[in-house]
C-alpha cells in the first residue's frame, strides 16, 4: 500500500493495526483540539460572568444579575441553580418530600448539584483520551508482534534464512511499537492537562458556590 511505505511486508492484519491506530490518533487529537476550545471558552465565559458579579451584594442584586444576563458560564448556572432553590423553599408545596431538609441543606445541596452537572458537561469525552492513551501502546505492540510472525512465517516458507531476508520485515514490524507510542504520548499528555485544568475549574466554582450561599443565607458576600 502506498500510504505506508514503511509496511510493504505486512499483510492484512498488520493493515488493521495501522487503520485502528490511525483511526485512534485521529480522535484523540479531534478531541484534544475540541477540548482545548471548549475550555477556552468557559473560562473567559467565567471571568466576564465573574466580572460582572464581583459588584454583586445583596440578594436583591443576584436576583437582578440571574434576571437580566444569560450566560453560558459555569458559574451563571451555579447562581441560578442556588436561586433556584431558594424559591423552593418558599414554596413548601412544591418541594414536598424534602420537609426534613433545613434551607441551608437544601441550597447547599442544589449548589453541589450545578457544580456536579458542571463538572459532566465539562469533562465529557475526556475518559476516551485516556482510553486512547493506555491501549494504544498495546495495539502497536500486537502488531509488532503479529508482523514478526508473518515475517518469520514467511521468511521460514520461502526457505531464506539471511540476514538481509529477515531484517527488513522484523524492522517494520518493530515500528509498530513506535506509532503506538506515538498515538498514547499526546492522549496522556492531553488527558492530564485537561484533568488539572478541570480541577482548577471545580476548584473556582466552590469556591463561587460559598459565596452564593453567603448571599443567599445571609444576604452579604461572605
Amino acid at each position: 500500500m502506498f500510504a505506508f511505505p514503511f509496511f510493504s511486508h505486512t499483510d492484512k492484519v498488520g493493515y488493521f493495526v495501522i487503520a485502528l491506530l490511525l483511526g485512534m490518533s485521529i480522535i484523540s487529537w479531534f478531541l484534544i483540539l475540541l477540548k482545548s476550545w471548549q475550555y477556552l471558552r468557559l473560562n473567559s465565559a467565567n471571568r466576564h460572568f465573574s466580572a460582572e458579579f464581583s459588584v454583586v451584594n445583596t440578594f436583591s442584586d443576584i436576583q437582578t444579575l440571574a434576571n437580566t444576563r444569560c450566560s453560558s458560564a459555569p458559574l451563571y448556572h451555579v447562581l441560578t441553580h442556588g436561586i433556584q432553590a431558594c424559591r423552593l423553599i418558599e414554596q413548601p408545596e412544591a418541594i414536598r418530600g424534602f420537609e426534613s431538609s433545613t434551607p441551608d441543606d437544601f441550597i447547599s445541596a442544589a449548589l453541589h448539584a450545578a457544580i456536579a452537572e458542571a463538572e459532566r458537561i465539562r469533562d465529557k469525552g475526556v475518559s476516551i483520551l485516556a482510553t486512547i492513551g493506555s491501549t494504544a501502546p498495546f495495539v502497536g505492540l500486537f502488531g509488532t508482534v503479529w508482523g514478526i510472525y508473518h515475517a518469520l512465517m514467511a521468511i521460514s516458507q520461502s526457505g531464506q534464512n539471511n540476514l538481509d531476508q529477515v531484517a527488513a520485515p522484523v524492522g517494520e514490524a518493530l515500528i509498530m511499537t513506535a506509532c503506538g507510542l506515538a498515538v498514547a504520548l499526546p492522549a496522556v499528555w492531553g488527558y492530564n492537562a485537561f484533568v488539572r485544568a478541570s480541577q482548577r475549574q471545580t476548584g473556582y466554582l466552590e469556591k463561587f458556590a460559598h459565596n452564593i450561599f453567603g448571599l443567599l443565607g445571609f444576604g452579604r458576600v461572605k
